[in-house]
């Protein structure tokens, strides 16, 4: 048996995520990844009106408050049999765009940069030497000699103070960083840039939902915001879109390929086998062949042969969860969320042990990788007309083989380029909504009638396929469920053996130190978990015991 190293809770993620691996010989030989919160919403659910159900379900999280709403308000849509308005259409479209635009971005800099960028070293740096290498790379606004000195004694303050704040606890000058100086300086300038971008971003949820987050104009049948559909308003959520994407393609995407070119080793690091994509943005009613991000289903990284998704062949395994078993697999229109009576026991030691709160979800009983990776490969493969170019010739800027993508470099990567993509769609879909309104079509709302019956929402979110499944009796929810992205990511192995896509990602990954486990963080980061701040690594060779605080 090798080195056992427990990393628990990981942190710059959203939720409470454990992560056990086993090192032999310098490299990950096994990983189990345990969720460590019980959601339960789906009880509380039961028995309620399904049009309330997007206000509890949005309440998952913070972060991720949009994708659940219109997912849920998509299945009772889907349920209930209403077709909505193209306005209404558009505007979810809008407010999903707004939501790729400021998470991807939010992701990259502040919760994923620190895997590759190290602050401390910036100190080091040359700063008129940085705004050379600035304007070769970068089209920021904002530069020059002074700039990046004054940033740097902004960091020069914070480490003199002994409060690094946001930086603190860092695996700093860990031998995995191989950053210049220079090219972490103007990294970290860019993570104060994308602070102040993000929060001008999250103002589209407002203008069109009502407030950020927790968005408030979806409903069944459509949206509430026809009032809302002022030039003003309109023209507002424009430029900021447009400021965003400005940003995403003159700074996040120079940032992006200036990392990956120091990091072409991890284009062979953390890749997974099977990937499944539901497909976004809808183009008009017809669904799923309209979708802008298409729908489909890798197996075996054999991109060349997308198949089409069939949600019925979804189903969720219990073995090693804390649920009670009911038997086999089930598909979620026949889920159960009954956890278990007795207290859970963590047990990653025996073949049947129960170690997560996350259920393992399966297609056709495969573990697939889920999120903006999925997404660009389903979409390569089906020879996406704006995301092909821009994988080939990502590719080749940096030299590396279109196999790299599958790895935690490519999963990285996709993110970016799809944040291109989705963000160059939004002005045609602005333009498309304002020529309907000036034809006196102000229609946001499909009215219906509430009956019994079951639907299924799905839609693709920042972090992968989300979906939700609702079964209506008399009026009321009987029964809900739904399947997130870091349910697909992070689950559990399943009856068989299987493991998620992160304990799969996890195998292979070369361990520098244990006491610093930064080759962990960086796969694991890679799929920006949802599921939070001191890291406990555990020799149980030694049976010492090593605290470890990160930011």
């Amino acid at each position: 048996m090798g080195q056992r190293i427990i990393v628990d809770p990981i942190t710059r993620i959203e939720g409470h995520l454990r992560i056990e691996i086993e090192v032999e010989g310098g490299k990950v030989k096994n990983a189990w990844s345990s969720g460590q919160m019980f959601r339960g919403i789906e009880m509380i659910l039961q028995g309620r009106d399904p049009r309330d159900a997007h206000h509890f379900v949005q309440r998952s999280c913070g972060v991720c408050t949009y994708v659940h709403s219109v997912a849920s308000v998509r299945a009772v849509d889907d349920a209930v049999g209403v077709k909505i308005p193209k306005n209404a259409r558009l505007i979810r479209n809008l407010l999903h765009a707004a939501q790729f635009q400021h998470d991807h971005l939010v992701h990259f800099y502040h919760l994923h940069a620190l895997d590759w960028v190290d602050v401390i070293s910036a100190l080091k740096a040359d700063p008129k030497a940085t705004a050379t290498l600035a304007d070769n790379v970068s089209g920021s606004k904002v530069g020059g000699a002074n700039y990046y000195k004054s940033v740097q004694q902004r960091l020069q303050t914070f480490v003199d103070s002994g409060q690094l704040g946001p930086f603190a606890n860092a695996y700093w000058g860990h031998p995995a960083y191989k950053l210049t100086p220079e090219a972490n300086l103007m990294a970290c300038a860019h993570y104060i840039e994308a602070l102040r971008l993000q929060a001008k971003a999250a103002r589209m949820h407002a203008i069109f939902g009502g407030k950020n987050p927790h968005p408030q104009s979806l409903v069944v049948g459509g949206v509430t915001c026809v009032a809302d559909l002022t030039p003003e308003r309109i023209a507002e959520f424009l430029y900021i879109a447009k400021e965003t994407q400005d940003f995403v393609k003159n700074v996040y995407i120079p940032d992006l390929l200036a990392v990956a070119s120091f990091y072409k080793d991890w284009g062979g690091i953390g890749g997974c086998t099977n990937f499944l994509a539901y497909g976004e943005f809808p183009q008009n009613e017809k669904e799923p062949e309209s979708l802008y991000m298409p729908r489909g289903v890798v197996f075996g990284r054999d991109v060349a042969k997308v198949q089409p998704v069939d949600q019925m062949k979804i189903t969720e395994d219990v073995t090693r969860s804390w649920y009670e078993e009911g038997g086999k697999p089930l598909h979620p229109w026949a889920g159960e969320t009954k956890p278990l009576k007795e207290n859970p026991k963590y047990d990653t030691a025996s073949s049947g042990g129960k170690y997560s709160w996350t259920k393992a979800p399966r297609y056709e009983g495969k573990s697939c990788e889920v999120g903006p990776l999925a997404r660009v490969l389903v979409a390569y493969g089906k020879g996406h007309k704006d995301l092909k170019p821009l994988v080939d010739s990502t590719l080749e800027k940096l030299g590396i083989p279109v196999e790299a993508l599958f790895s935690t470099l490519g999963r990285t990567a996709a993110r970016g380029l799809e944040t291109i993509a989705i963000g160059d769609q939004v002005e045609s879909w602005v333009m498309e909504l304002v020529e309907n309104l000036k034809n006196g079509d102000n229609s946001t709302y499909t009215p219906y009638e509430m009956k019994d019956g079951q639907g299924v929402g799905l839609n693709d979110v920042p972090r992968g396929a989300l979906g939700h499944w609702v079964k209506i009796k008399d009026g009321k929810i009987e029964n809900y469920q739904y399947v997130v992205p870091s349910t697909w990511n992070l689950g559990p192995r399943d009856a068989a053996g299987n493991m998620s896509p992160v304990e799969e990602a996890l195998i292979g990954t070369p361990i520098h130190d244990p006491k610093r486990p930064m080759e962990i963080l960086r796969t694991v980061h890679s799929f920006d978990p949802c599921i939070a701040c001191a890291i406990h690594v555990i020799d149980p060779d030694s049976n010492e015991v090593y605290k470890v605080r990160v930011c």
